[in-house]
């Protein structure tokens, strides 16, 4: 048995739900394996969003729920002193609210930030996967309860040893994107379909009517992918999660009209702007 969460950014809608259930669960008393949470300046689950594009006309955002990792191999257990911070076996990492009194380097050996500082315990806090309730044979639930009050099922809960799970079928079925900290090693929370950057335009005919149906391709000249797509009803075109950093080929073509070539790179989202289509 090793317990999991899936995060699927692109079903995040950024509600906060399961942020508040956190703070409904932990804060003000303490659990089994855990002081309580303050009401402020900790964020079990840490909702991460940020501004997407460089033009108004194409202005999007990314939410990445972000709670402690649980990894296999712990940064925070590494730096911890006395078995402050343990694993459980069914995967979950624990710190020790005794053990870790004083132990700030617990906070700062985090890649990702989520282990916080308890000012007035004088302890180092974070993410417990609930455990106190997945140990509760009482509990109906079974599930943490961030994954309980997801309404978008962007919080996904199972066994990640057990191949015919939900959680191992989902992400099976996902692209896999760890925050850049994490790349390379192995969590039990792992995060689904962040984004990476974008490249968008709108392309129009003379006289300031959308081009519906254009040909607009793709290609990489770092990794060779070549992608196409058709202009929408609004004469827009949109590629997302492109290589970063990466140098793309764009073709816009449209029987009766000029081919029109473009280049742009990815060191941020683009919006390249509109093209009108000169008739041949």
């Amino acid at each position: 048995m090793k317990y999991g969460i899936a995060i699927d950014s692109a079903r995040c809608m950024a509600c906060y739900a399961c942020f508040m259930a956190c703070k409904d669960e932990h804060c003000g008393w303490n659990t089994t394996v855990s002081k309580a949470q303050p009401h402020m300046g900790q964020f079990w689950m840490d909702i991460r969003e940020w501004e997407r594009g460089d033009n108004e006309r194409r202005i999007k955002t990314a939410t990445v729920p972000t709670p402690c990792s649980h990894c296999d191999n712990p940064a925070c257990m590494a730096a911890a002193k006395d078995g402050a911070v343990y694993k459980r076996e069914d995967g979950i990492v624990i710190i020790d609210p005794v053990k870790a009194k004083g132990q700030r380097q617990i906070v700062d050996a985090c890649p990702v930030g989520a282990v916080y500082w308890n000012e007035e315990e004088q302890i180092p806090q974070k993410c417990t996967m609930c455990a106190h309730l997945l140990d509760d044979p009482d509990y109906p639930g079974k599930e943490p309860r961030c994954v309980e009050a997801c309404p978008n099922q962007a919080l996904i809960f199972g066994d990640l040893d057990d191949p015919e799970s939900d959680i191992s079928k989902y992400i099976a079925a996902n692209k896999v994107t760890q925050p850049e900290p994490l790349e390379g090693q192995e969590t039990n929370v792992v995060h689904l379909n962040i984004p990476t950057v974008f490249l968008a335009g709108t392309v129009y005919l003379p006289g300031d009517e959308v081009a519906i149906g254009a040909k607009v391709t793709l290609t990489c000249r770092d990794c060779g992918r070549v992608q196409t797509m058709e202009t929408n009803y609004f004469g827009d075109w949109e590629f997302e999660d492109l290589k970063k950093n990466a140098t793309y080929d764009i073709t816009i073509e449209l029987p009766g009209y000029r081919t029109v070539a473009l280049t742009a790179t990815t060191d941020q989202d683009h919006y390249v702007g509109q093209v009108v289509l000169e008739q041949v």
